[in-house]
């Protein structure tokens, strides 16, 4: 199944506590915001930032980017009523974290339904534990809302207990089963937060490890991440002229009567075209936002 073209190169979580930074995300470079009643609030500022996000969203003014609230998990005290006030936001879509099974999306859809959710709005699931994992495949199959599996890296580390190390390969095994859990399903899929800030050789190695294993983004904790990794996950120039090249060279054989063509000694096929008219897509939409 095909995903998305829509760009989500990089997508920041902002604390929804804090009205300054709801205001200042406006400004912000990134593809798409989470809104964050989860980790970023403090259990005592839990309700005054679901009222402040809904409001924030209400409100407008974020221009094309792409509103996501992540909400509570359904196992606290404040999931239902977070689900319920989101699903009447406008947002894009919700972000359930702590997801280890299909029925909790399919719980949170029920939800959704019930309190008017348009039903453009999405759901987009955190894959940050061991059960995560192994239930991926599930998860992604799990509602026709689904859009995007989010990984959590450093919960995923705690629960792995094993080492967050630059090549992150205690992960890759379960970065793996997501991609192909997503892909399967015709998702997008975003990788998990680089956490220390001052270091930008070792946050740019991660983007450029995420863009290589077919992430369509990073989620990103601070603004100043936000450039670099649109930089790396922006499809280059060369890419987008050669996908041009093969669309319109295939176009012609298919006005002959031809399945394939050969570009620069190069076969090419409908399987090569459609992925070259989702890049450029994609390149049309960054332009389009910039």
């Amino acid at each position: 199944m095909s995903k998305s073209a829509r760009p989500r190169r990089s997508v920041l979580y902002m604390p929804g506590s804090n009205a300054r930074a709801l205001e200042k995300a406006k400004t912000v470079g990134a593809d798409g915001l989470i809104l964050d009643l989860e980790d970023a609030t403090a259990p005592d500022a839990k309700e005054i930032a679901r009222r402040q996000v809904c409001e924030a969203v209400k409100g407008g003014g974020y221009g094309m980017r792409e509103l996501i609230i992540r909400v509570n998990a359904l196992s606290t005290r404040w999931g239902y009523e977070d689900i319920a006030a989101a699903s009447q936001s406008g947002a894009d879509a919700i972000l359930l974290p702590k997801v280890e099974s299909a029925d909790a999306i399919r719980h949170m859809e029920a939800i959704m339904n019930a309190s008017g959710a348009p039903e453009k709005m999405a759901i987009w699931a955190m894959m940050e534990t061991p059960r995560s994992v192994l239930e991926s495949t599930r998860i992604a199959e799990a509602s026709p809302r689904m859009a995007c599996l989010v990984m959590g890296t450093s919960d995923l580390a705690k629960e792995l207990d094993c080492a967050h190390t630059r090549e992150r390969l205690p992960f890759i095994t379960s970065l793996g089963l997501c991609l192909l859990a997503a892909r399967a399903s015709g998702l997008s899929i975003l990788d998990g937060v680089y956490l220390d800030l001052n270091d930008e050789p070792g946050f740019e190695y991660a983007c450029s490890q995420g863009v290589e294993m077919g992430f369509d983004g990073k989620t990103l904790i601070h603004p100043k991440q936000v450039a670099a990794c649109n930089q790396a996950f922006t499809p280059r120039a060369e890419d987008v002229l050669w996908s041009r090249k093969i669309i319109d060279a295939h176009a012609a054989a298919a006005m002959r009567g031809e399945g394939v063509c050969v570009v620069d000694g190069k076969l090419i096929e409908n399987l090569h075209v459609e992925s070259a008219k989702r890049l450029v897509a994609m390149a049309e939409m960054i332009d389009r936002m910039q």
